[in-house]
């Protein structure tokens, strides 16, 4: 649960009075235009961002990412992939396995080899990131964070900088873990066809606030103008419904 939550930087508020339930296992989409507070939202979602008021509240309890007993996992697949170009595809896989040295190596191939079937890439344990093609950088990132074994994976614009073609294939990858991986996702897009597509339900923010929040059907047929101004510039002139 995210609380009356509020956060500025440098005297602008970005974040105004944000509140929303999320609920386990559920798939979550934040949509809105560049610039609106929806990345800002993630970040305090995964407790990298401190909000200036209100909190973030996990089955109750207040968000504490020091606390090493908060008693579940949470991973987020970052805009960029953020992969290490030096590192090969299963050792990029493995990095937190192996840095936090929580099983053994037997047992960290076993988890790589796991993942990367899990999104697709069954053998490319060995290849260089250099090899790869935009999506399948970021069904690596996908890959990486699931080895965490997250009961809470979050995206951050996961289909940016990708081709129509690639962002179905990643949708269906996406889609996919749902019935495969027991957690829940949060995808925060500006991508309205991939949310429509991928959520249970939707909220939409503009200028640091939500101003609806509903199942897919609900947000296309809204008769808020925000929302409606937002589905006709990113469908090109369909008016929803």
């Amino acid at each position: 649960m995210i609380d009356r939550l509020d956060k500025s930087f440098h005297g602008k508020k970005v974040l105004d009075q944000i509140s929303l339930t999320i609920e386990p296992e559920e798939t979550f989409a934040i949509i809105g235009p560049s610039g609106t507070g929806k990345s800002v939202l993630l970040r305090h979602i995964m407790g990298l961002t401190e909000p200036d008021t209100g909190e973030v509240r996990i089955n109750g309890v207040p968000l504490d990412m020091s606390d090493t007993e908060v008693g579940y996992r949470a991973s987020m697949v970052f805009q960029t992939s953020a992969l290490f170009n030096s590192l090969s595809v299963g050792e990029n896989v493995a990095l937190w396995l192996r840095e936090k040295q929580v099983v053994d190596e037997e047992l960290i191939e076993q988890i790589v080899d796991e993942k990367l079937n899990l999104v697709g890439l069954g053998g490319t344990q060995r290849l260089a990131i250099s090899e790869l093609s935009g999506g399948m950088k970021k069904r690596v990132a996908i890959a990486r964070s699931l080895a965490v074994n997250p009961d809470l994976l979050l995206y951050d614009e996961p289909t940016a900088e990708l081709d129509p073609v690639t962002t179905d294939e990643l949708a269906r990858v996406i889609e996919d873990l749902r019935s495969r991986v027991s957690m829940t996702t949060v995808i925060v897009t500006h991508d309205l066809n991939f949310a429509l597509h991928l959520a249970d339900r939707i909220a939409m923010m503009s200028g640091g606030k939500i101003v609806e929040i509903g199942t897919p059907e609900a947000i296309r047929s809204s008769e808020n103008p925000t929302v409606r101004n937002f589905i006709y510039t990113t469908t090109k002139g369909l008016q929803g419904g």
